[in-house]
């Protein structure tokens, strides 16, 4: 297994860097990336260079700019440290770098660089520390240690607040105001565009020579949307300056706000700041072993650690990303970059949420709470569609919000031509999804309240909804789902998609049985419902609908048909894409040959389908029959999709194809973690951390959540 990050043998929780590596800082600064739920930061390092990306967003406070789709704010940068050397910016591409080593300690979110810069002659040694804090949401800390090595120097500081932060240019922050507080802690006041989300953003700094605390007041900078607070030091050859910066960040949607944004965070840092780096560090470690680490350790046996260690991050990558807060969800790279605009897809339910399932319920609980939540703006977009019951949308950002991905994307290799994202209108299968969701959490926990209080309505509109979208086709005397998007994303406007109308025909099923189960057995919740959804018609708008549902059968070949057209299309080969990288674009190799119109008319498949349904519904097909669809489907996909490879894993493990099991785990391992240094330039891939649990647990450990039971 293959990492584009150093690792130790004897360290299951550490991965680095021994080069600076300037020209690829954009991974490091997504693997490395700091958070805890709240806010999060990617781990762009102190100093300035022209290629780096410095993202920090906290969770909920999306905001849309005109005719663009809503996004998360690219948030001031708090991170900045500026060190002049007798008036020269240290730089690592100037003067020269030794004993270069940069770690993350994936156990506490910590990183670290460490280094000898020579420059002119003198050398000079540095050390860098920070991290986002586990025990108080708001708080980040940083630490730098600078020693010269060979002679007298004067150092000069620059740290502060830098708001002139965009999201790919798209400015979301209002000038605000800067203010000072007792002649030391720097605040930024800003807010949103349009949401009006307000931010109080403050930094106070201690200053040590040889540990020995410094009474200086900083020199204010201030430019548009930027404060400063600036130092100047003088020492001695060998002597040792410390700089501890404090900064936090609040908003005007915390839950925990006491009088406003300012006033808060000006008092937290007030308090805060009296502590040390090691103590406060101490604390946050303290916490993460606590609440997680302590909790469903997954222990891997293997000839070396790297599966241990991928497994490990990606546990740090889940929590770190998963809020605390019901009213948001996680986005498909979470806070780790602007890839996405920190929207919510299915990756949450059918990748994401096993992993909450068995080790955090009280999490998985609070992501589907989100999902009834935002049944206001589900329902909404149903009936904007022409629809009943409640439709999910593709992207989702603020509860409330029915619809939030972007219409065009990149240009056509063909036209020249913007094409359209189809995504938001045809790939209705998310509402489908989330009902498994659903289900799959009350399979596992037995959560009766959650059933009676969320879940029962949750299944009953996403069923509605299907029984709305079905259509009749008189001519075959059955009901069909027609002009869709399955998860195979090259075929559009298709006519039942395999895994679409298997969910789609489940969830109409599991509704009506949800709906007898409380006309027996609970009339109260019954009658609440009833209330909402007529349930006597619902009922039996889904038995008849289910009845006559078409759900693809295995052909004569034992092949079950990805969609009504896909066995009739050309077959080529695509060996030489699947084991292609996608570029710093994003673009996948295949585009470059081929635009979407004539992939959509190839057997070509950009990730999981039938086979994705077969795991699913697996309790419908023999072993020779999914075995059959296997040898058919997985050569011709291309795995254009970091979600493609973990149900593959464990499909391979079920068929007794172990190879090609481990092959497919280390793909999935090696999406983020791989020697692909542009693989994760827009962040890390969140459904593939969830991937990896699932296959070690799912897979390998045969402990999975099925329609009727838990099994092993």
């Amino acid at each position: 297994m293959l990492f584009g990050v150093v690792t130790k043998p004897d360290d299951d929780w550490w991965i680095g860097r021994n080069t600076p590596d300037i020209d690829h800082l954009n991974k490091l600064e997504s693997l490395m990336f700091q958070g805890n739920g709240y806010f999060g930061i990617r781990s762009s390092v102190e100093e300035h260079y022209m290629e780096e990306k410095r993202d920090m967003f906290v969770l909920g406070t999306f905001d849309k700019y005109e005719d663009e789709a809503t996004e998360l704010p690219n948030l001031p940068d708090i991170v900045n440290f500026e060190i002049k050397v007798d008036g020269h910016v240290l730089k690592l591409n100037h003067g020269q770098v030794s004993n270069f080593q940069r770690s993350f300690n994936i156990r506490n979110g910590e990183m670290t660089r460490s280094f000898i810069w020579k420059f002119e002659g003198n050398e000079y040694k540095l050390k860098f520390r920070r991290f986002v804090s586990m025990a108080h949401l708001h708080l980040f800390v940083s630490k730098v240690e600078i020693t010269p090595l060979a002679n007298n120097v004067r150092i000069q500081i620059k740290s502060g607040i830098d708001g002139q932060q965009t999201n790919e240019g798209t400015q979301h922050l209002i000038e605000g105001t800067k203010r000072l507080f007792n002649a030391r802690f720097i605040q930024m006041q800003t807010r949103t565009q349009e949401s009006k989300v307000k931010f109080a953003l403050t930094e106070y700094h201690r200053l040590y020579l040889n540990k020995k605390e410094l009474s200086l007041n900083p020199h204010l900078k201030l430019n548009r949307r930027q404060v400063y607070a600036n130092y100047s030091v003088d020492l001695d050859k060998e002597q040792t300056l410390s700089v501890v910066k404090y900064a936090n960040i609040y908003t005007s949607k915390d839950r925990d706000l006491k009088i406003n944004v300012s006033a808060d965070s000006l008092a937290n840092l007030k308090k805060i700041s009296r502590l040390s780096y090691a103590s406060l560090m101490l604390e946050s470690s303290e916490v993460w072993n606590k609440k997680y680490w302590n909790k469903s350790y997954v222990e891997i046996s293997a000839h070396n650690n790297k599966p241990q260690i991928a497994i490990n991050f990606a546990r740090y990558q889940l929590i770190a990303n998963t809020p605390h807060d019901f009213e948001m969800n996680i986005g498909a790279k979470g806070m780790t970059g602007e890839g996405y605009k920190g929207h919510t897809f299915w990756d949450t339910e059918m990748f994401m949420l096993p992993y909450f399932i068995f080790t955090l319920p009280q999490k998985a609980y609070e992501l589907l709470e989100y999902r009834y939540l935002s049944l206001i703006g589900a329902k909404r977009k149903a009936h904007q569609g022409g629809f009943h019951g409640a439709q999910y949308p593709w992207e989702a950002a603020m509860p409330e919000d029915a619809e939030s991905a972007p219409i065009w994307g990149n240009a056509d290799i063909v036209t020249g031509q913007p094409m359209k994202i189809l995504s938001g209108f045809l790939e209705q299968h998310v509402t489908g999804d989330v009902a498994y969701g659903v289900m799959r959490y009350l399979k596992a926990t037995g959560d009766q309240s959650f059933a009676n209080r969320m879940g029962y309505e949750i299944i009953l509109q996403c069923a509605k909804f299907w029984a709305s979208r079905v259509e009749w086709n008189n001519e075959k005397n059955r009901y069909e789902i027609t002009d869709v998007i399955g998860p195979d994303e090259y075929k559009e406007h298709v006519s039942n998609d395999a895994f679409t109308n298997y969910i789609a025909h489940w969830c109409m099923e599991y509704g009506a049985d949800i709906i007898a189960k409380l006309r027996q057995e609970n009339t109260t919740i019954y009658d609440q419902l009833n209330q909402k959804l007529s349930l006597s018609e619902l009922f039996k708008a889904l038995i008849q609908k289910a009845s006559m549902m078409y759900v693809p059968k295995p052909n004569d070949d034992q092949i079950i048909p990805q969609d009504d057209n896909y066995l009739s299309y050309k077959i080529i080969d695509v060996t030489k894409y699947k084991n292609a990288e996608k570029d710093v674009e994003d673009v996948s190799e295949i585009f470059k040959d081929f635009d979407l119109k004539q992939l959509d008319r190839m057997q070509v498949t950009k990730q999981p389908d039938v086979l994705l349904m077969m795991l699913c519904f697996e309790e419908l097909f023999s072993k020779e029959v999914i075995q059959k669809n296997w040898d058919y489907y997985e050569p011709k996909t291309t795995h254009d999709s970091s979600l493609s490879y973990s149900p593959h894993a464990i499909l391979a493990n079920d068929l007794g194809l172990y190879d090609k099991a481990f092959e497919y785990f280390e793909k999935s391992c090696q999406v983020d973690l791989g020697m692909n240094m542009d693989s994760s330039v827009k962040g890390t891939h969140m459904a593939s951390m969830g991937g990896i649990w699932n296959v070690i647990v799912e897979g390998f450990g045969g402990v999975r959540v099925v329609n009727t039971a838990t099994h092993s």
